[in-house]
């Protein structure tokens, strides 16, 4: 390879890496500002033959969805009580058992650690028949209790998995210095350890909130009449006789921007988070 081979391969390094990322993002948002776009076209506009760049924005598909039969305030209030929730419990429980974990000096630590999150990886097909069993025993049915211990089924194991990750970050020293220091165990732990895992609970909750927001499935089989969520609003559009576009891109926006807000609002916690413990799991 010659000198001017040599100088010039960190610039073609450089340029694929821009391709590569300028992809990545055509591939996301084009899409998204496709979708948010269609949302405030008219019903002509939306399926017209030929795409329409310029037209006249209305508030119309929004309208639609809360008024009349087609009210979307209830769907979106249980989305937020079922998905805040169960992301509040189990980054809680998660942060409790991930500092056990990662804490504890056993030998069977790392099978324990991957067993934790193996269940986290088993299918929902698998899951959703037992929990069915149990919820219509326990009269789970067609509730927010019910959605939120559904969710929580599958956000805990990924809660303490990954809060685990974070806290074995924490040198040893510092939780000794504070026990050494007069704290009991569990003061070191809430005023020393905790805090310095700021980027961890913010990750986990953000992750965990955006797993049960989005879910289809469980409240799809949990839910009913009184817990529908966003996902099976969006599900009712799709009918026999045809398709409402215009109110499908409506609340496919709604169901969006929210969690695209929450994660550009913790964006520093998320990424440094994402970049720190996630690679260091037990």
């Amino acid at each position: 390879m010659t000198t001017s081979a040599i100088d010039r391969t960190p610039l073609r390094a450089r340029l694929g890496v821009r391709v590569v990322v300028l992809l990545g993002l055509l591939w996301t948002l084009v899409p998204l500002v496709w979708m948010v776009a269609s949302s405030f076209k008219s019903d002509v506009d939306v399926t017209a033959a030929e795409p329409e760049f310029l037209f006249q924005p209305t508030l119309e598909n929004y309208r639609s969805l809360f008024t009349g039969a087609n009210n979307l305030g209830p769907y979106i209030w249980h989305s937020v009580l079922a998905s805040g929730i169960s992301s509040v419990l189990a980054v809680a429980i998660g942060a409790l058992a991930g500092y056990g974990l990662a804490g504890t000096r056993m030998r069977a630590k790392k099978h324990v650690a991957f067993w934790i999150i193996s269940t986290r990886m088993a299918p929902i097909a698998v899951v959703v028949l037992p929990l069915f069993l149990l919820f219509r025993g326990a009269n789970l049915i067609d509730s927010i209790p019910g959605l939120i211990l559904a969710y929580l089924t599958f956000n805990l194991p990924f809660a303490i998995w990954l809060m685990s990750a974070f806290f074995a970050e924490v040198p040893p020293s510092v939780e000794e210095s504070a026990l050494v220091a007069g704290c009991t165990r569990w003061q070191a732990f809430w005023y020393v350890v905790l805090p310095l895992t700021k980027s961890g609970l913010v990750t986990t909750f953000v992750l965990c909130l955006v797993f049960s927001w989005n879910d289809y499935a469980f409240a799809l089989v949990f839910g009913g009449p009184h817990s529908q969520t966003l996902p099976i609003a969006a599900d009712q559009l799709v009918t026999q006789t045809g398709i409402d576009w215009g109110q499908l891109t409506a609340i496919g926006t709604i169901v969006v921007l929210p969690m695209i807000v929450a994660g550009l609002a913790v964006r520093r916690w998320l990424v440094t988070g994402l970049t720190l413990g996630a690679v260091t799991g037990e």
